[in-house]
This record gives structure tokens, C-alpha cells and sequence, in this order.
């Protein structure tokens, strides 16, 4: 069970009367469906930004009477891939996903001086102009939920509503709930945990073992559909390490990148509460209890936490997921 929230927050729970009635049921899959093929781009294009030119991929029609979505992906260093499961929703409105610089299929400067939180939101405003945008919902997922947060926090002309899914709100928050969560694994595991962070740790295959039962735990709970995985493996760069290592760190559990002291806790009271939604995974490692607390920061927000998902929300329950953006962003399309 999620945690209970902060009675300010507007919640979202998942109506099953209304799930089985039927809206929206039609449009929405059954988990094993995410594994059928990939369906191909409508339109691709590489967009100029700072530092390079970044790949874009859209499905359904941008000309359509519903503002698209634009989702921004994690990391750093991942990619599009990891929002595969909601192409279904291509089917009311335009999908617009797109690789950050240097990752997937974007170009490969690898340039550090890119790095900066400022260019990456600028990408956004990138891809605006280039597919001429004047209304969309903006979704960001994990690292992609600080740019998302920075971009709400301008109160950008057309945005219609901002989805902030399990974000990134300050790294002093995400290594609190990290280390929080750590605790909750076994006594053996915690320890070859601590250990691997010593100047003399044990062999990597034993530091592997332990974080991968963390990330079993808080990250995605269930094995990535086989279609899915190929698709990611097939990408340029599947994962750029390089960006991840420099602006994160290497350990889940410290940070000691560019991002060590970010802080974008005083923007949330710069959001349009009212088409703001915060989302997260039961047991995701941005833990609902710390996330429904950023949320009921912002008058008039919306928070929901996801069941039976870790933090890979899409992998590990999309069908709820998708029953909830359907539902938020019909009720903020105008």
C-alpha cells in the first residue's frame, strides 16, 4: 500500500467501476501486449539545439484537436526507449519523444560543458519551435522530471498541464529516500552495500549483485518485454555512462556529480498547481510520502501513486499508468 498523503493534495486513485466501465478501456493494453513490435514513427526528424542536434520521434497527429505530449526521459544518459509503453496513447493525440544530447540516437559531441541543467530544458523549447508547438503536455520521468520542473517553473504560454513522474525535486530528498530505502533490504545485502563503498571494496560482480537487488526491489519490478530491450539495445548509445557518471555519480547511494547540490525545491511554488500532477511508484525509490510532500506544496496539485510499480512505472504497471494520464490529460486538454 502507498503511504497515506497530505490531505491538501488532490488525489487520483484508480476507479475500477469506471476502469471496467469502459474509459478509455479500449485504448488501453494489458501488459503482455507491450511486447508485440514497436510501432514505427509517424515522423522523425534531428532538431537543432545547443551543443548538437538532438532525435525527435512523434506518433499520432500533431494537427490533431488535442495538444500533444512531449515526454522527457531519465538519466542522465538514457534515452526515449524507456517510454515505448505509452505509444498507445498516439491514438488521441501526438507522442512526442525525443533522446537528450549525446544519448540514443542524438548527436555525440560529448561535450561536458553540455551538461548543464539550463541546456537540457532548453531542448524543450527546442522542439517547440522546430514541430511549431503552441500547446502541449509536458511529461518528465526521474532526471527528466528536473527539467520538467524547471521548464513548469517559467510558466511557459501554452503549456497545458506539467506531469512530474517520480522526479528529481533536490538530491538532498532522492539520497534521503535512497538510504531510507536501503534499510529495507536484507541484512546481508546492506552490508556487501556499505562495503562496496569502501576504498578496498569486494569484486564488482558482488557490488553488481547487491545494487540489482536494490533496483529489483525499487526500480522495475518486472522483466523488460523482450521487444522492448532489443529495441533500447539497438539504439547508438543505449546508456551513456560518461553523462550519468559526471553529473550523478557512480553509487545510487552518494552524488558526487554536477547534480550533488542541486536543489529545485523553491520551484515549486512557481507551478500552475492546478495542471500540475506529481506521480510515482508504490514502491518506487522517489518514495510517494516524500513526492505527496512536494506535491501538497503546490496549491491545488494532483498526486497519485501507482500500484505495483517501482520506479519503471511503464514497465511495471502501464496499463494504470496510461488509465491515469488518459484520464489527466483530458481533463486538462482545454
Amino acid at each position: 500500500m502507498a503511504e497515506p498523503l497530505p490531505s491538501p493534495v488532490r488525489t487520483h486513485p484508480i476507479d475500477r467501476r469506471l476502469f471496467l466501465a469502459g474509459l478509455g478501456a479500449a485504448a488501453l493494453l494489458p501488459r503482455a501486449a507491450f511486447a508485440a513490435p514497436i510501432p514505427a514513427p509517424d515522423r522523425e526528424a534531428m532538431v537543432p539545439v545547443e551543443g548538437g542536434r538532438i532525435y525527435v520521434r512523434v506518433n499520432g497527429r500533431l494537427d490533431g484537436p488535442r495538444p500533444p505530449l512531449l515526454m522527457i526521459h531519465g538519466g542522465p544518459g538514457g534515452t526515449h526507449a524507456s517510454f515505448l509503453p505509452a505509444l498507445p496513447l498516439a491514438d488521441e493525440r501526438a507522442i512526442i519523444l525525443y533522446d537528450q544530447l549525446d544519448s540514443g540516437r542524438s548527436a555525440r559531441p560529448n561535450d561536458p560543458a553540455n551538461w548543464r541543467v539550463a541546456r537540457f530544458v532548453g531542448e524543450v523549447d527546442a522542439i517547440r519551435r522546430a514541430l511549431a508547438l503552441p500547446r502541449l503536455h509536458v511529461l518528465g520521468a526521474s532526471w527528466g522530471g528536473t527539467i520538467a520542473l524547471e521548464y513548469g517553473a517559467r510558466r511557459p504560454p501554452g503549456l497545458a498541464s506539467l506531469i512530474l513522474e517520480s522526479p528529481l525535486i533536490s538530491t538532498r530528498a532522492w539520497l534521503a529516500d535512497a538510504n531510507q530505502l536501503r534499510g529495507q533490504l536484507a541484512p546481508a545485502t546492506q552490508a556487501m552495500l556499505t562495503a562496496c563503498e569502501r576504498p578496498a571494496p569486494p569484486p564488482a560482480a558482488a557490488c553488481e549483485a547487491a545494487t540489482a537487488e536494490f533496483y529489483h526491489h525499487f526500480l522495475a519490478r518486472m522483466p523488460r518485454p523482450p521487444e522492448a530491450s532489443a529495441y533500447a539495445r539497438a539504439l547508438p548509445v543505449p546508456f551513456n555512462e560518461r553523462i550519468y557518471n559526471a553529473m550523478w555519480g557512480a553509487s545510487e547511494f552518494v552524488s558526487t556529480g554536477t547534480l550533488r547540490s542541486y536543489d529545485g525545491e523553491p520551484l515549486l511554488a512557481r507551478l500552475d498547481g492546478a495542471r500540475t500532477f506529481f506521480l510515482c511508484g508504490q514502491y518506487d525509490e522517489a518514495r510517494p510520502a516524500t513526492l505527496a510532500g512536494f506535491a501538497a506544496r503546490v496549491p491545488g496539485a494532483s498526486f497519485a501513486a501507482i500500484e505495483d510499480s517501482g520506479h519503471n512505472i511503464l514497465n511495471d504497471n502501464p496499463e494504470a499508468l496510461l488509465f491515469h494520464l488518459r484520464r489527466w490529460l483530458w481533463n486538462h486538454d482545454p
